[in-house]
């Protein structure tokens, strides 16, 4: 693949434009007023929105797509509701061909791209250019990353800085997964899960933490530390949370001198790290604390988020605006104010006492935290029922042990069969088996092998008063919307 992005106006087209880390690049590259175009096999909002911006978007992935540029007269004028969307292309120009790391080498449109001899980019090359266009702030991390770099640009936002931000979660602040500002700041989500991370080169990086989370790609987690020490010693100032063990101790290990944190964040006073807090108090309507500088006391901190992991994410945020030169004040105003990013604890409605969250949670670490959180929003009658989907057959063999103990804040455990994201099944762990580990520490585990019997089940299950959290990367918060609905229809008749 080519590492040059060119960004004077020669057309880019992704393929599998509507994933939520190719659609944000998309976006930005298209409000920059680029010529945009991609392909993706299920319409959806996103790529309704890309549309509306002047993308254009292809409903299927095959080699047809590319021909779409062989003419020199539809490369050099293309109308879409009757204005050009290629106005800048030159007439022998191809497009910059876009993919992720789910695109493979069969795939009819990448294999067109090739014979036409279209630059082929890495949806890492873009972010990374990106990057390097801006003063950037990198979020990098196994868990965080899109609470964290969601929150930071949410508090520039605030700050009047105007910042570009590229995230791995829609924001109801900005509409979206992606914002193009008009300064020179860029905050960006900076993913690890397939090695492209050693590829940005920012102002400020961010390590939230450190674990093993992608067995697809990396064998051991030695080789996932390695990744970051690559990237810690690209950041020209870098902020690091010391609480993770792989963060202080085994990076810094690995990185011998090199490795040398420029910032500090612990929610233990007793680190020395640079930022840290005290009087923590955490409730069921958010978190307070007091927030300390190198030993001198900054100010309370208050955030609708639950929990301690983001109390931790905060503090990373108050260390990039003290970074920046925001006063604290400043800082404190904005992530007061921040609701956090969808499908990250979000609160998808209260139906018959019944309240439903969706979590992107997938991880055992995630799930416990999330399971944490929701405890201490219970209240003491309320029954905490976890409704997870397993995500990928490599990620649930490799931690059946870690899953089957990250269920213990829940009174009542659901599960479905996994969903793939592309894997093949091997024959070695299925969603039932997964179940049954849980069910050994676990009183309260039952498993529906599929979305629609999971729906009939709730239905059934679920009682006023529940709390019901839905797990998993995958589509069963497709099921919530169903649930509600189908809640709501026995008031409706009688009304």
């Amino acid at each position: 693949m080519s590492n040059y992005v060119d960004f004077s106006g020669r057309p880019f087209h992704f393929i599998g434009i509507g994933g939520i880390g190719m659609s944000a690049l998309a976006y930005v590259l298209a409000k920059r007023q680029m010529p945009v175009s991609g392909s993706d096999l299920r319409p959806s909002h996103i790529t309704r929105n890309l549309e509306s911006i002047g993308t254009h978007i292809f409903g299927r992935q095959e080699a047809s797509n590319l021909e779409f540029f062989r003419s020199s007269e539809s490369a050099n004028r293309v109308l879409l509701n009757s204005e050009e969307i290629f106005p800048t292309a030159s007439k022998s120009t191809l497009p910059q061909v876009v993919c992720s790391t789910a695109i493979n080498a069969n795939n009819l449109e990448y294999k067109a791209a090739l014979e036409l001899g279209c630059p082929i980019l890495h949806r890492s090359d873009v972010l990374a250019a990106l990057i390097s266009d801006y003063h950037s702030i990198a979020v990098a991390g196994t868990h965080g990353k899109t609470t964290t770099s969601s929150m930071i640009g949410y508090m520039l936002l605030e700050a009047g800085l105007d910042p570009t931000i590229i995230v791995g979660g829609e924001v109801d602040a900005w509409e979206g997964n992606a914002r193009l500002g008009q300064s020179q700041y860029l905050v960006a989500e900076a993913d690890e899960s397939d090695g492209s991370l050693v590829k940005h080169a920012p102002e400020i990086g961010i390590i939230t933490n450190i674990e093993l989370d992608h067995p697809d790609h990396y064998e051991t987690l030695e080789e996932v530390v390695n990744i970051f020490q690559k990237f810690a010693d690209s950041c020209k100032t870098l902020i690091s949370c010391i609480d993770c063990y792989q963060v202080r101790d085994l990076l810094r290990n690995s990185g011998g001198d090199r490795f040398k944190p420029t910032i500090t964040y612990s929610l233990n006073p007793e680190t020395d790290a640079d930022y840290t807090a005290t009087n923590i108090d955490y409730r069921a309507d958010g978190t307070t604390a007091l927030v300390w500088e190198k030993g001198k006391a900054l100010g309370v901190l208050k955030l609708r988020l639950l929990s301690r992991h983001n109390l931790s994410n905060a503090l990373s945020a108050v260390a990039v605006g003290r970074a920046l030169g925001l006063e604290f004040g400043t800082i404190a105003k904005g992530i007061a104010t921040f609701e956090g990013a969808r499908r990250r604890f979000e609160f998808r409605g209260e139906v018959g006492g019944i309240t439903f969250i969706d979590d992107y949670a997938h991880h055992p670490s995630e799930i416990r935290v999330t399971l944490a959180a929701a405890r201490l929003q219970a209240r003491p009658e309320q029954r905490v029922v976890a409704i997870f989907q397993p995500h990928r057959y490599s990620r649930t063999f490799t931690f059946l042990a870690e899953f089957a103990e990250s269920f213990t804040h829940a009174d009542l455990v659901v599960l479905t069969d996994i969903y793939s994201a592309g894997e093949p099944n091997l024959g070695q762990i299925s969603g039932e088996q997964l179940a049954a580990e849980i069910a050994k520490l676990h009183p309260q585990v039952l498993y529906q092998p599929n979305l629609p019997l999971m729906s009939e089940f709730l239905l059934q299950t679920l009682r006023p008063g529940d709390l019901a959290l839905f797990l998993g990367a995958g589509n069963l918060n497709q099921v919530i919307p169903e649930v509600i609905t189908t809640l709501c229809e026995p008031a409706t008749a009688t009304s």
